[in-house]
């Protein structure tokens, strides 16, 4: 099956590089951009000067006030790895407004993306679904770029392997990372492996719902057609969508840090409280 271009969203290559610049700036507006400036190092304490000490690291300020010589000494920042888990799968890209789940979680990805690089915060971007779309943890912001523009294109008939690709991660990871899904959550085993996975890493799933999804569970016999298998169907509205207070529920008893975004109502001041509130972003350089 060839890839496509989600035509849900209309940006070029610049203009989407001009959204995610402005997301970043956005989500980190009110929060210190990295704290580790110049070399990449932090500040621990003064000691007294010895002999071969740099003269570049005096501490002039303690050595004008104790008439000693003092020398700064600083210690390595412990990064922690950011890992993007963008559901790539059909039913991100059905959508009844003109912007898709698929389209503004890629925006957002790329949000996040440059906004933990601010911090010095690796970021590594993996798709999770039928593709293989897995990339290493980097620091340079035209490899993760380049890494975005493949991840806007997309299959038909692509399905969700949320729960396979998270399992996967996590058996390659040898300390403790930072994961954050954007996905429409619609594969329910993925649940209980976020849950499980948080017990050792930072784990945030941020939730992408079109406004048709809002109301399916209210609704009598339905027929529809899977997004993912293009299996045709008749149910009843009870038996679709998703049982938001029970995944909520479980998330928040699974200490998963959740935010449900409804893409068509304003979203980004609610995630950037909801970064902030929780310290997400500074999770990756700590």
């Amino acid at each position: 099956m060839e890839l496509q271009l989600d035509t849900t969203d209309p940006l070029d290559s610049r203009q989407f590089i001009l959204v995610i610049k402005r997301l970043a700036d956005s989500l980190n507006y009110g929060t210190d951009r990295s704290r580790f400036v110049g070399s990449g190092i932090e500040y621990a304490q003064s000691r007294p000067y010895e002999p071969g000490d740099p003269v570049k690291s005096i501490d002039w300020r303690v050595t004008a006030r104790s008439n000693k010589i003092f020398v700064k000494e600083y210690e390595s920042p412990k990064r922690i790895p950011v890992y993007l888990l963008v559901d790539t799968s059909a039913s991100m890209t059905l959508t009844s407004i003109p912007s898709s789940k698929f389209s503004i979680g890629t925006q957002l990805a790329g949000g996040l993306a440059f906004a933990c690089l601010d911090r010095v915060s690796p970021v590594a971007l993996i798709g999770v679904g039928e593709r293989e779309i897995r990339y290493q943890p980097s620091l340079s912001r035209d490899r993760i770029l380049q890494w975005l523009h493949q991840l806007r294109r997309y299959r038909v008939d692509e399905r969700t392997m949320l729960s396979r690709r998270l399992v996967e991660l996590v058996a390659m990871l040898h300390e403790r990372s930072l994961l954050i899904v954007l996905s429409d959550l619609h594969e329910e085993p993925a649940i209980q492996t976020l849950k499980q996975i948080a017990q050792q890493h930072d784990c945030v799933a941020l939730q992408l719902r079109d406004p048709c999804e809002r109301g399916l569970r209210g609704v009598g016999w339905i027929r529809g057609q899977e997004a993912e298998s293009g299996r045709a169907f008749v149910t009843r509205g009870r038996n679709l969508g998703i049982d938001q207070e029970t995944l909520t529920t479980e998330l928040r008893r699974g200490k998963v840090d959740h935010l449900l975004i409804d893409t068509d109502r304003p979203y980004l001041d609610r995630l950037r409280l909801f970064l902030r509130s929780r310290g997400i972003l500074h999770r990756g350089a700590r």
